[in-house]
């Protein structure tokens, strides 16, 4: 007969943490989040990847774009671009991620000294950077001719026809510096000469790169960004188990630093085969996660097929309805607890630590401390990203309020068939997600900052300043409805004025 399990499974908002002793150094300051993103000998090595904060964005077309990877990796996290796209597009957006800040930027904004004021007007409105590279053929590494900047021109005052030959800064009036400066060379000159950028140029006067005095302030003041060893933004990729051959290539080439398999289900052969193609491929030089799964036999599958990481969960997602329609899944904390024991199972019989990532669930941010109590290594979030500005889709008003729009992978608006892919037909029969909206929450800076915050808070109530600590020493309690009920306010009126503080 089929196996049951006695104990029901649970989610969060089922448990509390259990304080324990808080010394002098247990304050928010001191807590660290830095947590591996991929496999690793514990003990021996430093993992390929660490992240500064345990967050990661979701694997979807309403959350993860390039210019939420940006805004991420500079908090210290990483996107994953959605895969449910052309492998070209997606491509692209990896490499803008890239390209965004690498110290040295490949221009991204260029004209010849024909276009006119209404191209460079175009150009700005469709990619938003104001600084316009003027080269003989108007590619990013033609001969430079010059720049544009907001400075050499206004609106009010010329035609839109004006020629960028008659407005623009000259090659002879900019500052430049040759392909062989460092970075640091090239910031001393920024901030000499008070520029804004400088062009750096090669032998044959083509344009290379631009070094933008941004770029320097924007590290100050985001000391956690998470960067490779060129200074490049890190950035993820998902893929799936049916084009891999022809994607892989094309995601590496733009520059991806790691990859996961995006499924709703990752306990198949499918999986398996899409890891070992890699590893054949690309040995263990590229990096891949894998999943999801809600068992000790999932995880163990997937740590053997060769997954640098393993995602976990099925059906928690705010806009998933898979256990609604098929049934299956599991209660993301108890599907948690039994992963991360077969996490450090396998650790102990191979020396090998293999990440675990919490997908779904997570509705207040108190569940992020209670996910990495639980073993997390760190948090795929979905909804949590799609209500900042940063993410892609519209900021619209329904009801009075500012709302985003925010849809499943399994939605019909979506379609990503490959997602939930079992060999067969290459449609979606059925639909497994919704198509929804959630409350609109402003930049991703201030929310994630304020998240983490409690995060941290929380973890010096548990007497710990690291992730490992909270995972090793923290207590957990199972509470009931009606102690649910106690924990918020109650048996009292709230006066109008306490709502808004």
């Amino acid at each position: 007969m089929a196996h049951f399990y006695n104990e029901p499974s649970h989610t969060f908002s089922e448990y509390l943490l259990i304080p324990g002793y808080t010394s002098e150094d247990c304050i928010p300051s001191n807590v660290s989040l830095r947590t591996p993103l991929t496999k690793y000998r514990k003990g021996i090595e430093e993992p390929a990847i660490t992240l500064n904060i345990p967050m990661v964005s979701a694997i979807m077309q309403s959350v993860s774009n390039d210019s939420l990877a940006i805004a991420l990796a500079k908090e210290g996290g990483l996107s994953f671009i959605f895969g449910s796209q052309s492998i070209e597009s997606e491509a692209a957006m990896v490499a803008k991620v890239k390209n965004h800040k690498a110290g040295f930027v490949v221009s991204a904004s260029n004209l010849t000294p024909e276009n006119t004021l209404a191209d460079v007007l175009a150009l700005k409105g469709k990619n938003g950077f104001s600084t316009v590279a003027i080269t003989a053929d108007g590619t990013a590494t033609g001969k430079l001719l010059g720049i544009v900047t907001s400075r050499d021109y206004r609106v009010s005052r010329m035609e839109a026809d004006e020629q960028v030959k008659n407005f623009m800064t000259p090659l002879e009036k900019l500052i430049t510096a040759p392909a062989d400066t460092s970075l640091k060379e090239a910031n001393d000159i920024i901030w000499e000469h008070k520029l804004n950028s400088l062009p750096i140029i090669d032998e044959n006067g083509n344009l290379m790169y631009f070094v933008f005095r941004k770029d320097y302030a924007s590290h100050k003041n985001n000391p956690q960004e998470l960067l490779d060893s060129e200074k490049r933004y890190l950035v993820g990729a998902g893929i799936n188990t049916r084009d891999y051959a022809e994607r892989v290539p094309a995601l590496l080439e733009a520059g991806a630093d790691v990859l996961c398999i995006d499924s709703s289900e990752g306990y198949t052969c499918w999986q398996a085969k899409t890891i070992a193609w890699i590893r054949e491929k690309y040995g263990d030089s590229v990096k891949v996660g894998a999943g999801n799964v809600v068992d000790r036999d999932g995880f163990l599958f997937l740590a053997r097929a060769g997954a640098d990481f393993i995602k976990v969960g099925i059906g928690g997602g705010s806009i998933c309805i898979t256990r609604e329609t098929k049934g299956i899944g599991r209660g993301q904390a108890t599907a948690l607890i039994e992963v991360a024991q077969a996490r450090d199972e396998y650790f102990r019989e191979t020396g090998i630590y293999v990440p675990i990532c919490s997908d779904g669930g997570i509705v207040h941010d108190y569940h992020m401390t209670l996910a990495l109590a639980m073993g997390a290594d760190f948090m795929m979030l979905g909804r949590y990203f799609a209500r900042f500005d940063e993410s892609p889709t519209p900021k619209v008003m329904v009801n009075g309020a500012y709302m985003k729009e925010y849809w499943g992978e399994g939605s019909n608006r979506a379609r990503n068939w490959q997602r939930y892919d079992l060999g067969g037909s290459a449609k979606l029969t059925f639909e497994e997600g919704v198509d929804s909206y959630v409350t609109y929450a402003g930049p991703l800076h201030d929310n994630v900052e304020a998240s983490l915050y409690k995060v941290k808070s929380t973890m010096c109530n548990c007497g710990v300043t690291n992730i490992p600590d909270l995972q090793r020493d923290a207590k957990l309690t199972l509470v009931s409805s009606t102690s649910i009920v106690e924990g918020g306010y109650h048996d009292v009126t709230l006066r109008s004025s306490s709502t808004s503080k």
